[in-house]
């Protein structure tokens, strides 16, 4: 008989509980794109040369470092706006314009700026959901997010499903938290925080990619560029609500009662 265990949320907590499990283990980047511009990305993507997928991972972390940077040192400095969501919007769209004018090439200057404006957004629905971005790993589960973007539909939901990439990380967060409260970020090629990074960017840069690939379609340019990117950043604040909702869950009720409403609710979906 399996065991049942007793309620614990409310019913509106178990409302938002709901709404994040649908923004974490709902539509792919790749199927918001495919939705948005239509099969023609899936081929692009798929076609990417090995030298442009190698620019990508370079990218990738590149643009992590500089979060991650961010993340520790200056995320604390105060709350900005609600308004300001949809500022980052606009701003990411500015820079997606940029890549998808010039491509591949403007990709190691672009997607560290797009990387930093999502960050700040993160960041602010970090701050509303109750997070101390003052502790290294309430700052290092911001920049958690940007794994958590990188599901892939052609893995099976035991490798891409929340909890699954959450526990794949936890370990190294843990590690890196500690790190960096007693040293800071005195020494960014640490180990632990390289091996952070790493394991990040193998994520977030199939994101990358999926966005590229659509950039690099010829009748977009500028402006396809532009929506792309609105779409890249609503992806990845969408992935933070529905995180930092379960961690503010978490935190008031425990993982384990939490994580048992998360599963019944996604076999329900």
């Amino acid at each position: 008989m399996l065991e049942v265990m007793p309620k614990v949320l409310s019913d509106e907590e178990l409302a938002e509980l709901r709404g994040a499990v649908s923004a974490l283990e709902g539509a792919t980047f790749a199927s918001r794109l495919t939705n948005l511009l239509g099969k023609q990305v899936e081929m692009v993507g798929r076609s990417l040369p090995a030298p442009a997928r190698d620019i990508i991972v370079r990218a990738s972390e590149s643009a992590l470092r500089a979060a991650l940077r961010i993340a520790v040192r200056t995320i604390d400095s105060g709350s900005p706006p609600k308004a300001a969501r949809g500022m980052h919007k606009a701003l990411a769209a500015a820079s997606g314009a940029v890549g998808g004018a010039f491509g591949l090439a403007a990709v190691p200057v672009e997607l560290p700026v797009s990387t930093t404006i999502m960050l700040r957004s993160i960041a602010q629905i970090a701050r509303e959901e109750g997070e101390d971005l003052s502790q290294p790993e309430s700052s290092l589960a911001c920049i958690e997010v940007f794994a958590l973007g990188g599901r892939s539909p052609e893995k099976a939901a035991f490798e891409s499903g929340y909890f699954a990439i959450r526990g794949m990380l936890a370990q190294t967060v843990t590690e890196s938290a500690r790190f960096i409260l007693q040293r800071g970020l005195a020494d960014e090629t640490a180990p632990v925080l390289v091996r952070l990074v790493a394991q990040i960017a193998a994520r977030f840069g199939v994101v990358v990619s999926e966005k590229l690939a659509a950039q690099a379609i010829p009748v977009l340019g500028a402006v396809g560029g532009a929506l792309v990117n609105t779409a890249f950043t609503e992806h990845f604040q969408n992935i933070a609500r529905g995180h930092f909702v379960v961690r503010r869950l978490e935190r008031r009720h425990g993982a384990d009662a939490v994580r048992f409403e998360y599963e019944r609710l996604r076999n329900e979906a």
